[in-house]
């Protein structure tokens, strides 16, 4: 016979799929209005399930936004950490780096569309600036932007230990590697003025070679 606790420890019918079902709706609903703009009633139409529901599962808006910010930022710092990896992890000869470095840039501009209502957030994020909560501001770091930059980091170390930079600090490269090859991103993000894959090629490789004017070995350049 099954014991009181086990049966009160034993996961409810359904629960997963419910709090899975917030959570989606949540992130559509904050990126569409942000967390000032967003209520409960709200963001229980959109996932079909009662106030109640929502409050089964979390204790208040704020707590259901950082749970939403901070998941969502983790998903997207996986995807980039699999480019980098994917971009930079086989790169081993100064004839490939260039074309190497060129294909991240690229993978790190396009749209992304399962990402759509991430970047609405992060966008209201930047927009509200000082009046966004500092502590939920530094988690959302934590979880998102600084965890690629270290990733990053790492590997513009690599690519120093294998001769093919010239890095004395490789969070300082990851940071200026971001920033030349980013000049798409707020118009792919926003989806207005969209470029062509040629324009971002062109854009992308041009901030792959000023980033390599800096950062090659000198005999290289």
């Amino acid at each position: 016979m099954a014991s009181a606790d086990s049966g009160q420890n034993r996961p409810r019918k359904g629960y997963p799929e419910k709090r899975r079902a917030i959570l989606d709706a949540s992130r559509k609903v904050f990126g569409r209005v942000g967390y000032q703009g967003a209520s409960i009633d709200m963001i229980a139409g959109e996932a079909s399930v009662s106030t109640r529901t929502i409050y089964n599962h979390f204790e208040n808006k704020e707590q259901l936004f950082a749970t939403v910010l901070i998941e969502s930022s983790e998903q997207v710092a996986a995807a980039h950490e699999a480019m980098i990896e994917r971009c930079l992890g086989g790169t081993s000869s100064a004839a490939g780096l260039e074309a190497d470095l060129v294909a991240l840039a690229m993978d790190w501009v396009r749209p992304r569309p399962e990402f759509t209502d991430h970047f609405a957030i992060v966008a209201r994020i930047n927009a509200e600036g000082e009046n966004f909560p500092g502590d939920l501001h530094d988690a959302w770091q934590k979880a998102g932007p600084l965890r690629v930059q270290r990733t990053l980091a790492a590997r513009m170390a690599r690519l120093a230990e294998r001769g093919l930079l010239q890095v004395q600090d490789s969070e300082l490269a990851a940071q200026h590697f971001v920033v030349l090859v980013t000049n798409t991103w707020g118009r792919d993000r926003a989806g207005v003025d969209a470029l062509s894959d040629a324009e971002t090629h062109d854009i992308a490789a041009a901030g792959v070679h000023a980033f390599l004017y800096g950062y090659l070995p000198r005999g290289a350049r």
